[in-house]
């Protein structure tokens, strides 16, 4: 499935975004496995909700950080297209 602006997102059933206190880190939770995500990514799978489309977190995320929609659009789309072909996320 090819993931664009309209898509709307959520996590697939067992994976969660967690953040780890302790070691001041955010995680992805999955059965029997977790993984760490760091830079952007945080910020952009906070606001995969199922609810959202993709435009619209591109949207938000552009109001948060000073840099240019088309900037923030490629990452935030490579980022999605690649969980969800992971079966991370799902549409």
């Amino acid at each position: 499935m090819s993931v664009t602006e309209d898509t709307v997102l959520s996590f697939a059933r067992g994976h969660r975004l967690q953040q780890d206190l302790v070691r001041d880190l955010w995680l992805v939770q999955a059965p029997e496995k977790a993984f760490i995500i760091e830079g952007a990514a945080p910020h952009i799978l906070g606001l995969v909700d199922g609810e959202r489309t993709v435009s619209s977190i591109i949207e938000t995320l552009t109001g948060q950080f000073s840099a240019p929609r088309e900037v923030i659009s490629a990452d935030v789309l490579a980022l999605l297209s690649d969980l969800t072909e992971k079966g991370v996320l799902r549409a």
